[in-house]
């Protein structure tokens, strides 16, 4: 088993989505719902600290796999896929530097179904945070993947994957990253 630890630093806004069901006040709108309880889509730990969870990374990192499908040397039209898949932990979240209290809110008229295109709109507010930092600690188990594949897979996973809310795989822009440096252990 290797340890890769990750430097990654953003290159475009992150934005959080966590859901919640915070019901709403007899006599309230649903706008003055949503201002209301907008700061509940935020991940934070105990104390109050924004954190980015690992999942986010892991799938990220998954995803990139899948969508590069680079071919195994060896093995064929095996691709690195299911080994980043089943192969890679991510455990630890990222915590940030950076209060739940002090995270700015944007607001956007989105489909009320959620969907692209869809006819209701409605009033959203999302938790925008504009820069972020910071070392994520990634297990691979599978000797399959090496340092440089997966370096690679993890750049990609930055520009073209991201994490988060409106990320470039869901059509978005926030979310990217880049990697400033690898430790590989």
């Amino acid at each position: 088993m290797k340890t890769a630890i990750a430097t990654l630093e953003s290159v475009s806004p992150y934005s959080q989505s966590r859901h919640h069901d915070v019901p709403r006040d007899k006599k309230e709108t649903a706008r003055d719902h949503e201002a209301r309880t907008w700061m509940e889509r935020v991940h934070k730990t105990d104390d109050g600290y924004v954190f980015i969870p690992p999942m986010a990374f892991k799938n990220c990192l998954s995803e990139a796999a899948k969508f590069l499908g680079v071919q195994i040397p060896g093995k064929g039209k095996s691709t690195y896929t299911k080994h980043f898949e089943a192969g890679v932990l991510c455990i630890e979240p990222l915590v940030l530097p950076l209060l739940a209290v002090d995270v700015e809110g944007e607001w956007l008229f989105l489909p009320s179904d959620g969907k692209r295109g869809g006819g209701k709109r409605v009033d959203k507010c999302y938790p925008l945070i504009r820069q972020w930092s910071g070392d994520v600690e990634f297990k691979v188990l599978d000797e399959t993947i090496t340092e440089e594949v997966f370096k690679e897979t993890l750049e990609q996973a930055g520009a073209f994957i991201g994490i988060g809310r409106f990320r470039p795989r869901n059509n978005g822009y926030y979310g990217r990253f880049k990697v400033k440096e690898l430790a590989w252990i």
